[in-house]
């Protein structure tokens, strides 16, 4: 599995309060160690909540490439199920690399749908000894999945509905700031840059400083997005400040190296940003 956050599970609030108590069920009527429920990205499964009992083998928050992930195999397969008393064995999921990194056997899991029925994540459960789950098991996890679904759908709604809108903050007439937070997903990411192009020339900007102190680091946007955005400006005249790096930013950019190319300038704060263009806050008596 790999180490990199790809959502913040706290923002899921419904989820995060209920899930607990409805895996302590779901774990105790099939008699397993571990449940857990996964989003769906473009190239990655997220856990989004877990109830380990007995030690951690799914932990909360971390990714797992799709094409290594046993949720693969349930959302291609025709019934939306995969049910096996032992992943190590079982031809379908033997040479897939998670399995011989969690070390489990017995392992169901069903998918989980939005309002439109779109396949968009799973609730799984596993055990390190091997379990034999009946039609009865299959239909209670697909009961529990849908309540589930439920609730992530809707706070995935109150996620997407707080992080759309793209402040732009004016400093002077050709001035102003944009503040880049949490994580930009690919819909997020091509709003972000219809907006501040559409607001740079409207505006005639000729400075946008970009500040990414509360910026979730994806791959996605740091490799493809950032980078997009900023010569997409630079063609049009804007400069480009880049603001509140974080060490997350800082250690991603000596990895792929991405933002080099443009030569953005980078400062520390707002406050040397809007000095470097020329301005010096006073302060007021």
């Amino acid at each position: 599995m790999s180490e990199e956050h790809l959502m913040d599970s706290e923002g899921y609030y419904s989820l995060k309060s209920a899930a607990q108590k409805i895996f302590e069920v779901v774990t105790q009527r099939l008699d397993v160690q571990t449940a857990y429920v996964t989003m769906r990205s473009k190239h990655a499964m997220t856990v989004l909540s877990s109830l380990n009992k007995k030690e951690e083998i799914v932990p909360e928050g971390y990714t797992i490439d799709y094409n290594e992930s046993h949720c693969r195999l349930i959302i291609n397969d025709q019934d939306h199920v995969l049910s096996t008393n032992n992943l190590m064995e079982d031809k379908l999921t033997s040479d897939i690399k998670a399995s011989a990194e969690l070390q489990v056997r017995g392992y169901l899991g069903v998918t989980l749908r939005d309002l439109k029925g779109n396949v968009f994540g799973t609730l799984c459960v596993m055990d390190k000894e091997e379990k034999n789950f009946d039609e009865q098991d299959i239909e209670f996890l697909q009961t529990i999945a849908s309540v589930l679904s439920h609730m992530i759908d809707l706070d995935q709604t109150h996620y997407n509905m707080g992080l759309m809108n793209v402040p732009i903050i004016p400093i002077t007439e050709s001035v102003s700031v944009v503040p880049i937070q949490g994580i930009v997903d690919e819909e997020r990411a091509d709003k972000l840059m219809r907006d501040v192009l559409l607001y740079g020339k409207e505006q005639d900007i000729d400075h946008f400083v970009l500040d990414l102190s509360g910026l979730v680091v994806r791959d996605q946007f740091f490799s493809e997005m950032l980078p997009k955005l900023i010569q997409a400006l630079q063609v049009m005249g804007i400069d480009t400040i880049l603001t509140g790096i974080t060490p997350e930013v800082a250690h991603k950019e000596i990895e792929t190296n991405v933002l080099s190319t443009h030569k953005p300038k980078t400062v520390s704060n707002l406050k040397t940003a809007l000095s470097t263009i020329g301005f010096k806050l006073v302060e007021s008596h």
